[in-house]
């Protein structure tokens, strides 16, 4: 087992590419990636991140299917996770710019890490974790 596994990307489907792609890149401050349009298969995929994937930094995957505005999110998926220098300013930021905050920043239930909740407008759940 000498082979060097890594997480890629988290793939998650969305109703509206360019809405998704402002929300990550402008109120998160993630880079896009790369962009794949396949108008045979009628999908677009745009991949966001912090950092280049050729660096070994995980991505989400922005899947875009022509035609469909809306996905049943289910019960199974919990949330993604963003470390953030500063939770509050971050949550300010969001919220000044329409962004659903469903967990104000504040500590974790029996602990001090600073967290808060915030929804992108698929609905997703995104957790901010204040890191130092």
């Amino acid at each position: 087992m000498g082979e060097k596994h890594s997480l890629l990307h988290t793939m998650i489907r969305v109703g509206d590419l360019e809405r998704s792609v402002k929300f990550y890149t402008e109120l998160l401050g993630m880079t896009e990636l790369r962009r794949r349009d396949v108008p045979e298969g009628k999908y677009t995929l745009v991949f966001v991140g912090f950092a280049p994937e050729e660096t070994g930094a995980a991505a989400i995957e922005l899947t875009y299917n022509y035609g469909t505005d809306k996905y049943e999110l289910g019960n199974a998926f919990g949330h993604l996770a963003i470390g953030v220098p500063d939770v509050v300013a971050t949550c300010a930021k969001l919220r000044a710019a329409g962004a659903k905050i469903t967990r104000e920043p504040g500590p974790v239930k029996f602990g001090t890490t600073m967290i808060a909740f915030v929804e992108d407008p698929d609905g997703y759940k995104i957790e901010l974790i204040q890191r130092a």
